[in-house]
């Protein structure tokens, strides 16, 4: 006993002692680790873990409780995808998206003109898929976890009824002046989200309908949120909004458990999430058409390292946009998408010293309005379970409308779908019919939650992030990061990004990030750049087999939060 004890401290000490010399992990745990987008989400799991509870529950109680602490992008009102890697090696994913009304119809954002109609798939109650969350939730917990449901709940139910102090990011979300007004005009959503005077940093924040939801929800099982009053609830925001979501719906509404997408990047065995998430076919092809190249002879953001990054990009987020959809509607041809002769293939197609106009790929001209809405977390424990979660309503506080004496917010998620073959969302990206709206279909999304076993088969990496179509690109960067240039997960996660998803045809880099010379040198590869104040927020967990111990880092562009038991 005083040996091990005496091993933790020595391991303890030895990593205080490296944060002198290098950037290192935020967490240290040498049974497991959580790390989400806020520090209560986080320490609910911990203690979920430190009462006996395995990767699942805690994933379940982290994400419950970013419900009521990061209700900005945080939910029970919208949906999202579980990639599991179980500890003997096996592993599964469970898609719990929101799917279409069964009232929704193809063309139901078009006028008569064939147009879309601005705004309508984004904040009306045209806009709700029928949420998944809770669903899923309860799915993954009556096959795969442990405690008793009720006891993943208490912490969320806890800070909603009696309140939690307004963070940094809450305090700014909440007084900005877009979100003011976006957040003010339904009359549910104004109770809870707006003060005429603004809400003050550290304010202790209430959430009474939320509590009570939360509480029915525990008391009463996950299919109170689809059967009992809060489905009612429901049915009469809708009624009250002109919505769509219908009794049958909720009732009918199923998560699915699927294959993940696997592959190998140089021996590494990559678990990731298949369709309706377009993650994880696009993070393979990126990959597999990176292994093309020897990256020792490339130098870490030289011209050469983002020409060649962004070029493949391209092409991958041009076959996302022909192919991807859910594959419950349409036929996907999966193998040959992320085949290694399918990436030579594509590869080819790169000239090693200038850009190919994305028109060239494909002739559609288009605007980008790009956002970072969605929350990701990741989580193992003790026995070597490991969790990778990302969840959403779309944008920030999705369609603004709360449903009646609930406490939470609708999603926004029908604008993922295709309104029009070509057309943008709002973030930017274009889809084919493949994406079309049909009744109980799921919408296309950009989410990637990826488990990285090592080349000995064990678990070395869990990562994912929100950033709508820059997630699939965040997740790709960090995999290289770690396996190309051998950079520890801390900086690996806080390395500036970049960005190409087709259309348009910019290579997108953050902010005061890179310097003039290189951008006047890819300007004359024929790269157009354009900069975006962060991407992505990574929040990833990784194995050290040296020193047989989990680090956590929590990505600093937002809010998060590593720690480890």
């Amino acid at each position: 006993m005083m040996k091990s004890v005496f091993l933790k401290f020595i391991i303890l000490f030895f990593l205080q002692i490296s944060t002198i010399i290098c950037r290192f992990p935020d967490a240290v745990g040498l049974n497991g680790m959580v790390v989400s987008s806020n520090n209560l989400a986080t320490q609910a799991g911990v203690d979920i873990l430190n009462n006996g509870g395995n990767a699942i529950d805690a994933a379940i109680a982290v994400g419950f409780t970013l419900a009521v602490t990061h209700p900005g992008a945080g939910n029970i009102g919208g949906g999202g995808f579980m990639v599991i890697r179980f500890s003997d090696g096996t592993s599964t994913s469970i898609d719990f998206r929101e799917t279409a009304p069964g009232l929704s119809t193809k063309n139901m954002f078009l006028d008569e003109n064939g147009e879309v109609i601005q705004g309508m798939s984004w904040s009306t109650a045209y806009a709700s898929g029928v949420p998944g969350t809770v669903a899923g939730f309860g799915y993954a917990h009556a096959k795969y976890g442990k405690l008793r449901w009720p006891s993943l709940l208490k912490s969320s139910i806890d800070l909603a009824k009696f309140g939690h102090k307004i963070d940094y990011l809450n305090f700014s979300l909440l007084n900005n002046e877009y979100y003011r007004e976006y957040l003010a005009n339904d009359v549910e959503t104004k109770k809870i989200f707006y003060k005429d005077d603004g809400f003050t940093l550290d304010e202790i924040f209430i959430q009474k309908d939320l509590a009570s939801t939360l509480s029915r929800i525990a008391n009463r099982g996950y299919e109170e949120f689809y059967t009992g009053e809060t489905a009612k609830n429901i049915i009469r925001c809708m009624d009250r909004t002109g919505g769509l979501i219908s009794e049958s719906d909720l009732k009918n509404y199923s998560p699915v458990e699927r294959k993940p997408v696997e592959f190998y990047y140089r021996k590494h065995k990559i678990i990731t999430m298949p369709p309706s998430s377009s993650g994880g076919i696009v993070l393979a092809e990126i990959m597999n058409q990176l292994e093309n190249l020897d990256m020792d002879s490339i130098e870490y953001h030289s011209s050469r390292h983002i020409h060649y990054m962004s070029e493949i990009e391209k092409i991958a987020y041009a076959d996302r946009a022909e192919a991807l959809g859910d594959m419950d509607f349409i036929n996907i041809p999966i193998k040959r998408m992320i085949s290694d002769e399918y990436a030579r293939k594509q590869f080819d197609k790169i000239d090693c010293c200038s850009a190919n106009d994305s028109n060239e790929i494909n002739p559609i001209s288009i605007d980008i309005n790009e956002k970072e809405e969605t929350t990701h977390y990741s989580v193992i424990d003790k026995w070597g379970n490991s969790v990778s979660v990302t969840t959403t309503i779309n944008g920030w506080y999705g369609s603004g409308i709360t449903v009646d004496g609930s406490g939470f917010l609708l999603n926004n998620e029908m604008d993922d779908f295709s309104s029009k073959p070509g057309y943008p969302n709002k973030y930017g990206l274009v889809g084919s019919s493949a994406n079309s709206i049909e009744p109980n279909k799921r919408m296309l999304s950009s989410m990637t939650p990826t488990i990285i076993e090592d080349i000995d088969g064990d678990v070395f990496l869990i990562v994912g992030s929100p950033g709508g179509s820059t997630i699939i690109t965040t997740v790709a960067q960090i995999i290289s990061n770690v396996i190309d240039y051998n950079m520890p997960l801390k900086d690996a996660v806080e390395a500036p990004r970049t960005h190409h998803q087709w259309i348009p045809n910019n290579v997108y880099i953050e902010s005061n990030s890179f310097n003039s010379n290189l951008i006047n040198e890819l300007n004359q590869m024929g790269h157009v750049i354009a900069e975006k104040r962060t991407i992505g927020e990574a929040n990833c967990i990784m194995y050290d087999k040296k020193i047989k111990a989990y680090l956590g880092v929590a990505d600093s562009r937002r809010n998060g939060s590593a720690i480890g038991y």
